[in-house]
């Protein structure tokens, strides 16, 4: 699960996670850098991806970004929640600098528009240092919100 949800996702991610695949909305991965990494604290308030990587921290470029054109949202009313989830994601023969983290952000249209129109959702703790060897991400649920009633 996230380590942190974007302010900006609040309340909305079930949202964007029901609008992936219709047109040509999608999910995308962002691998991010150790090196100039902002703070969590300074991260969440970004609203869009432009923004979160307009500061010191920086995208992994050379792994390069992922996008998902399928997610599973399941609201599941036995334990008052609803969970994200989508396949696991293999980025083949990944080199460069070091990760620690991985946006995952919605884009409305992946055929259109900036990085400053992608919203970011949620950002995960995943430290990597590519070696060239396959890197698999094994997703469980990226994002859960639950009923504290």
């Amino acid at each position: 699960m996230a380590n942190i949800v974007f302010n900006i996702a609040l309340g909305k991610v079930k949202y964007y996670a029901e609008q992936v695949g219709t047109g040509n909305a999608a999910l995308i991965l962002v691998p991010i850098e150790t090196s100039g990494l902002e703070a969590d604290s300074v991260l969440r308030d970004k609203h869009d991806l432009a923004a979160v990587l307009a500061g010191s921290t920086n995208e992994q470029t050379t792994m390069g970004r992922k996008t998902v054109t399928a997610c599973t949202v399941t609201v599941d009313d036995t334990n008052d929640r609803v969970a994200l989830d989508f396949a696991d994601q293999t980025w083949t023969a990944p080199t460069g600098n070091a990760i620690s983290k991985l946006v995952i952000a919605f884009d409305s249209d992946t055929t259109t528009g900036t990085d400053s129109s992608v919203v970011p959702l949620t950002m995960h703790d995943l430290p990597l240092t590519p070696d060239g060897n396959n890197f698999t991400v094994t997703v469980a649920d990226f994002f859960r919100a639950s009923s504290s009633a």
